[in-house]
């Protein structure tokens, strides 16, 4: 099924500041990188060795919250505040490269790190190219 994101954006009445193509490329991947970072997080307790995982699931759970928090203040575009935007995805980058390496550090062992490293990755690219373009 395809993000409605898009398809959103594309009924806002008034002007978006920002492109609409970067800004719902961010979104989903700032979507796509919670969901991921919540079923790491979640997998990595059902691991035998989960205290050795304690500061993966921690940091996953903080980048999980992070990027949805992420996502619902860039769907807002009534009354738009660069600054607030910007703050929240250089927050974003921040926890996508801590997440990101964490779990690439577990990534030899549990699929499920190498693929949120990936989500990760990719929504650190996404947050960086969005923010490249905000006055």
């Amino acid at each position: 099924m395809p993000s409605t994101t898009m398809p959103m954006l594309e009924t806002y009445p008034k002007s978006i500041n920002l492109d609409r193509t970067k800004l719902a490329a961010t979104i989903d991947a700032l979507n796509d990188c919670a969901q991921a970072c919540t079923a790491c997080a979640d997998a990595c307790l059902s691991e035998d060795m989960v205290a050795e995982l304690t500061k993966c699931v921690r940091t996953n759970l903080d980048c999980a919250d992070i990027c949805a928090a992420t996502a619902r203040v860039l769907s807002r575009h009534t009354g738009y505040d660069a600054n607030i935007s910007r703050a929240m995805l250089e927050a974003c980058v921040t926890a996508c490269v801590s997440c990101g390496d964490e779990c690439a550090a577990h990534a030899e062992k549990h699929e499920h790190c190498r693929l949120c490293a990936d989500a990760c990755r990719a929504c650190e690219r996404a947050c960086r190219d969005l923010l490249a373009t905000i006055n």
